[in-house]
């Protein structure tokens, strides 16, 4: 993260909480905790939980759970081919805190872009990105940049909040996406 001049991440494991080890919490980085769920029909991000929510709820009854634990709830990529392609009517009558609209794995990434901002500007959503980096050399490729009142956690989420992002990067290039296949 350093290296690509990021302040800090947010660790979302799929469908499961990992907890950030004590070492990590002291090394500069802003480390926001979270977990991508896989709700039926769609990933979804949560942030600022304390339980984990099963995988496999619909989507709506997913987010509920986000929200009932006082969570944030960001639709993940949702158009993204061989990935995931939500039914953008189940996604508007959702109530969605933000829409992830930047996905370093997203392909055709600069079509996917447009489609996921036009979802997030016909819903009026703040809009993020995330390098859903799998491996290290694709950390970074896509980010939020947050306009946060303090460089903390809490900060952090108080800004995603009140919708003080931005979603900027760029994809992964072939030769990554056909090396990971190989990994």
């Amino acid at each position: 993260c350093r290296e690509e001049g990021l302040d800090g991440f947010a660790l979302t494991d799929h469908d499961t909480m990992t907890k950030i080890p004590d070492e990590k919490k002291d090394d500069g980085l802003i480390v926001v905790p979270g977990v991508e769920i896989t709700a039926r029909g769609a990933h979804i991000i949560a942030m600022d939980i304390g339980d984990g929510v099963p995988k496999g709820l619909s989507i709506h009854e997913t987010v509920d759970r986000i929200h009932g634990q006082g969570g944030i709830a960001i639709i993940a990529h949702p158009y993204s081919a061989f990935r995931t392609w939500v039914n953008a009517r189940e996604i508007e009558n959702t109530p969605f805190d933000c829409v992830e609209v930047a996905n370093a794995y997203q392909f055709p990434y600069g079509w996917m872009l447009e489609k996921n901002k036009a979802l997030a500007e016909r819903i009026g959503l703040p809009m993020t990105g995330g390098s859903d980096a799998h491996i290290q050399r694709t950390v970074g490729r896509a980010y939020t940049i947050i306009e946060a009142d303090s460089k903390d956690v809490e900060g952090i989420l108080r800004a995603l909040r009140r919708g003080e992002t931005e979603a900027v990067g760029r994809g992964i290039t072939l030769a990554e996406r056909l090396r990971l296949v190989k990994d």
